[in-house]
């Protein structure tokens, strides 16, 4: 008796895997669509050039960046549109993942996945979307006031990327947060109380990670601390509302 139990769960551990597999290889093959897409048009210069401007925009007229590196020219732009691609496919790599884990909840509970995976992705392109056309540009044009008039501005190309890339996974994951307020709230592991009391403590922590995730300077960290806090306010107001609409049947 013993030796079937054991023999199930062994089957049940590997259709886990092979289903985690598949979830995982239709994930890939959509970004690996959309990054076609987005190879043949606009083209990996183009998205560049586009993810550049707020850069090019705050330096003398007809500055350019510069690549240090021989394949950099190639590569990073190859870069850039993989992410793009990532970006656009999120609505679908989100479903995967929430599809993975939907045939272990509750009917009830399985009402949580549409508005998770279209909030989740709306709120992480907003940060994108918020860090790109709000927050670049101040954070550039802040930076480049202070460089001194004997030093030629001439940003590398990679080292750009590395940042915009960092900035924008930073933002885009902060304002998932009314997401996770939502999540731990319907899920019963934090009481909307015990929320609401550690508000204090939450204004002070999103201080502190907005000044480890960003630059150095005081416009850049106010711009992803305030939204931070705000968006957790705005979690705090949804929580309830969300989980009246989800309740278990009687």
């Amino acid at each position: 008796m013993s030796d079937q139990i054991e023999h199930g769960i062994e089957e049940s551990f590997i259709s886990h895997l092979v289903e985690l597999r598949d979830r995982l290889v239709r994930a890939s093959i959509g970004i690996a669509l959309v990054c076609a897409i987005l190879m043949i048009w606009p083209g990996p210069a183009a998205i560049y050039d586009f993810l550049a401007r707020p850069m090019l925009a705050s330096l003398p007229l007809g500055s350019q960046m510069i690549a240090t590196g021989v394949i950099s020219p190639f590569l990073v732009p190859m870069k850039v549109t993989l992410l793009a691609a990532f970006m656009v496919a999120l609505p679908w790599v989100l479903y995967q993942a929430w599809a993975f884990i939907a045939p272990g909840l509750y009917s009830h509970e399985k009402k949580l996945i549409a508005p998770l995976v279209v909030s989740s992705s709306v709120l992480f392109l907003c940060g994108v979307a918020f860090c790109y056309f709000l927050v670049f540009g101040r954070v550039f044009r802040f930076i480049n006031e202070f460089a001194p008039a004997s030093i030629k501005v001439s940003p590398d190309i990679e080292n750009y990327l590395d940042f915009i890339m960092s900035m924008c996974l930073a933002f885009g994951v902060t304002f998932e947060v009314p997401v996770v307020v939502v999540v731990l709230v319907r899920m019963g592991l934090v009481p909307l109380e015990k929320l609401k009391a550690i508000r204090p403590y939450v204004i002070v922590g999103a201080f502190v990670v907005a000044a480890i995730v960003t630059p150095p300077d005081i416009v850049s960290q106010f711009s992803l601390a305030l939204p931070m806090w705000f968006l957790y306010e705005l979690g705090l107001l949804v929580a309830p509302l969300f989980v009246k609409a989800t309740q278990a049947p009687e």
